[in-house]
C-alpha cells in the first residue's frame, strides 16, 4: 500500500487585521488594489504591494480608487478598493452605481471605521453605506476573521454579481493575531474585454432594469443569510442573549462568557429567522454594537423587543468596561489611574509647516484648514487655522467666504492644504476660485510626502508606492495650467521672505497661489542628513518667550526664582528658554524670531575661542 502523504501544515503568521485582508485578498489572486492613505486602513495597500502579481497603487483619492478597480472587475479580474470611513464619502458615486452594474472579477470595498476618532474628524458608521446602497456587507471581529471574510467577500462577489463592502474598524485593523497561510483560489472567471452595455452602461433605460436585478439579489442575499456560515449562534444561558458582531463579540465573551450570543458576520443584509428564533429562546435580548443602532433598528423594525442603545453610548469605541457598566451597572477600576503631565500633539522639531503658520498667526488672518499633520496649526500656541471640515475643503471654504464677504474678505482669508490632499480634492476648488473670478489666495504645503498617514508617496513626490520613479507634478506649472497668473514657491523656513511674500499675495485683488516647499523632517534622506545645532547663550535670554510662539517641541522654558533673576541682573525676569539639542533638527527658525541674538549655531557662542 502506497503510505498517505501527510498533509503539509500551513504556515501560521502574526497578522494585524489590516495585513490579514491583504493576505485574504492576495489568496483570492486579487490581480488590481488601489486606495488613498487614510488611518486606520492604510496598511492594506502597503502590505498587498509588497505580493509578487498584485498590481497596487496609491490613488489620488478613494474615487479614483473605486474607479480603477471597478475597471478591474469589468475586465475580469480580481480587484479591491481600501480606505477610511469618510474615504468611502468620497467615493460613494461610484459605489452606489457599482451596485446597479454588478461585478464580473470579483470586488471587495473595504471601509475602516475610527469610531474613536483617534485620528478622524468624524465617526460616521459606515454599516449605513450597506444599508443606503443595498450591497452585503461583512464584519470581521479579529484577524484570522479579517482574513478569512476576505476571501469569503470576493466569493460573494462573483456568486451575486456585486461589490462586497467589508467593514472593519480600528481596533480590528491595529490588533494583531495568529493567522495561517493558506493556497491561493483563482477566479474562475476569465479576464478579458466584454461588451455588455445592458449591464455596464448606466443609461435610464439600462438602470431601471438593473434596479429590478438589484433587488432580485438583495432578496437571493436574504436567503443566503439564514445559512451563511458567518452567521453563528452560542447557546449558554438563555436567560440574557446577545446580538452582536465586529469586535463588540469579543466585549460580549469577555463580560458575559456564559450567555447565549448570535454573532452576525454579516451585518447587512440580516438574517431574520435566525433572528426572530434566536429572540424567543431567550428572556431578555440585548443588541451590543459600536456607534449608531444600526442592527438594533432593524431588529426592532422586525416588532422583536430588545434593549440597546439606551444602555451603551452611540459615540466611541466600547470596551469590556464600559459595557459591564452600562448592563451590570458595575464600575471597573483596573489600576488607579497615574498622573502624568499633559502633552498635547504638536508639529516635530523642525517641521516645515510651522514657520508658515507663525506667519499667518502674526499677520492673524482667518485661516481655512484641511485635513493633514499641518492642521496641528490650530493649536497653541500658533492658533492659526480656523476652519478644518474635510479632505479638499480648504480651498472651497475660503472661497465661499470670499463670496460672502466680497471685498472685505481681501487681505483677511487664505486657504492652507497640504501637497497630497491638493491633488486629492483641492484642484477642483482652485478652478473654481480662477474660473469664478475670485481672489483667495491659496497656500500649498509641500513636504514631499504624506506625512499624516505614514510617508506615503503620492502624485507630487515623483514615486510609486512600489518605490519606482515616475513623473512628478509640478505644482506651480500645475497652478499656471488651470489659470492661476500668480504662483510663487517659497522656502518657509526662511520666515521673513515668507511673510513678505504673504503680504504681497494675500492684497491681490486675483487669484493667488503661494507653494511652501520643504521636505518633512522625518522622511529618510532628511534623518540622515547632516543639521545645523542651534543653542541658546543663558546670559543673552532675556525671557521675552518670542521663541516659545513658534511651539517647537526642542524650545523648554526653565523657570526662575527672584534671587536668579536678579543675579542675571534682570529682576523681572521669570525664566529663559533653552533647546534641548537631542530634539533639535537644525531649521534656524528660532534664530530668525530671536530679536536679542541670544540664539546661535553650536560653536558660535565664543566659548570654543
Amino acid at each position: 500500500m502506497k503510505k498517505k502523504k501527510k498533509k503539509k501544515k500551513s504556515e501560521r503568521l502574526f497578522l494585524s487585521g489590516n495585513e490579514a485582508i491583504a493576505l485574504g485578498a492576495y489568496e483570492s489572486g486579487v490581480k488590481v488594489a488601489s486606495a488613498y492613505p487614510g488611518t486606520p486602513s492604510t496598511e492594506i495597500l502597503e502590505s498587498l504591494s509588497r505580493y509578487e502579481g498584485v498590481y497596487a497603487e496609491w490613488a489620488p483619492n478613494e474615487k479614483v480608487a473605486l474607479e480603477v478597480a471597478l475597471g478591474a472587475s469589468f475586465a475580469g479580474v480580481r480587484a479591491i478598493a481600501s480606505m477610511k470611513h469618510v474615504g468611502l464619502n468620497v467615493a460613494a458615486d461610484p459605489l452606489f452605481t457599482a451596485a446597479y452594474t454588478g461585478v464580473r472579477g470579483g470586488l471587495v470595498v473595504v471601509t475602516a471605521d475610527d469610531p474613536e476618532m483617534h485620528s478622524s474628524q468624524n465617526s460616521q458608521d459606515n454599516r449605513n453605506y450597506a444599508l443606503a446602497a443595498k450591497l452585503p456587507m461583512l464584519e470581521p471581529a479579529e484577524p484570522s476573521e479579517a482574513k478569512y471574510f476576505t476571501r469569503l467577500a470576493f466569493q460573494l462577489s462573483e456568486e451575486f454579481d456585486t461589490p462586497v463592502l467589508l467593514r472593519t474598524t480600528t481596533r480590528v485593523s491595529h490588533v494583531k493575531g495568529i493567522v495561517y497561510k493558506e493556497r491561493r483560489r483563482l477566479s474562475k472567471v476569465k479576464p478579458d474585454l466584454v461588451k455588455i452595455p445592458e449591464k455596464f452602461v448606466m443609461l435610464p433605460v439600462n438602470a431601471r432594469k438593473r434596479r429590478v436585478e438589484l433587488e432580485k439579489r438583495l432578496q437571493r442575499l436574504r436567503e443566503l443569510a439564514e445559512t451563511f456560515e458567518v452567521n453563528t449562534i452560542e447557546w449558554g444561558d438563555r436567560s440574557i442573549g446577545f446580538i452582536t458582531s465586529g469586535i463588540s463579540y469579543l466585549h460580549v465573551k469577555e463580560v458575559f462568557p456564559e450567555a447565549s450570543v448570535l454573532k452576525l458576520g454579516m451585518v447587512y443584509p440580516l438574517p431574520e429567522k435566525m433572528i426572530r428564533n434566536f429572540a424567543e429562546a431567550v428572556d431578555e435580548l440585548y443588541i451590543v454594537e459600536e456607534l449608531d443602532p444600526f442592527i438594533e433598528t432593524l431588529v426592532k423594525a422586525m416588532g422583536i423587543e430588545c434593549k440597546g442603545k439606551e444602555l451603551i453610548p452611540s459615540y466611541g469605541e466600547l470596551n469590556p468596561s464600559v459595557l459591564r457598566k452600562a448592563i451590570k451597572g458595575e464600575e471597573e477600576d483596573l489600576f488607579e489611574p497615574v498622573k502624568i503631565p499633559l502633552r498635547p500633539p504638536s508639529m516635530c522639531p523642525g517641521c516645515p509647516h510651522r514657520g508658515i503658520f507663525y506667519n499667518l498667526s502674526r499677520l492673524k488672518l482667518f485661516v481655512a484648514g484641511d485635513i493633514g499633520c499641518y492642521t496641528l496649526g490650530a493649536l497653541k500656541p500658533l492658533s492659526s487655522m480656523d476652519t478644518c471640515v474635510c479632505m479638499g475643503a480648504s480651498i472651497g471654504n475660503a472661497f465661499g467666504m470670499e463670496k460672502a464677504l466680497g471685498k472685505k474678505a481681501l487681505g483677511k482669508v487664505v486657504a492652507v492644504i497640504g501637497d497630497s490632499t491638493f491633488i486629492h480634492s483641492g484642484i477642483t476648488s482652485l478652478i473654481d476660485i480662477v474660473y469664478n473670478k475670485g481672489f483667495t489666495t491659496v497656500i500649498i504645503l509641500d513636504n514631499r510626502t504624506t506625512a499624516m498617514t505614514g510617508h506615503q508617496p503620492n502624485p507630487v513626490t515623483g514615486f510609486t508606492v512600489c518605490g519606482e520613479s515616475t513623473i512628478e507634478i509640478d505644482l506651480e506649472t500645475l497652478c499656471r495650467a488651470i489659470g492661476v497668473k500668480n504662483v510663487r514657491t517659497v522656502n518657509p523656513h526662511q520666515i521673513e521672505e515668507t511673510l513678505k511674500v504673504i503680504r504681497e499675495e494675500i492684497k491681490r485683488p486675483e487669484p493667488s497661489v503661494i507653494i511652501s516647499k520643504y521636505p518633512c523632517v522625518l522622511l529618510p534622506e532628511e534623518r540622515k542628513r547632516e543639521k545645523p545645532l542651534y543653542i541658546i547663550i543663558d546670559k543673552e535670554c532675556t525671557g521675552c518667550r518670542a521663541c516659545l510662539r513658534l511651539g517647537c517641541p526642542a524650545i523648554e522654558w526653565v523657570m526662575i526664582d527672584k534671587k536668579e533673576a536678579k543675579k542675571r541682573g534682570r529682576e523681572k525676569q521669570k525664566g529663559y528658554a533653552r533647546i534641548n539639542t537631542v530634539l533639535c533638527n537644525g531649521c534656524g527658525e528660532c534664530e530668525i524670531v530671536c530679536k536679542f541674538d541670544a540664539i546661535v549655531l553650536e560653536g558660535d557662542d565664543g566659548k570654543d575661542e
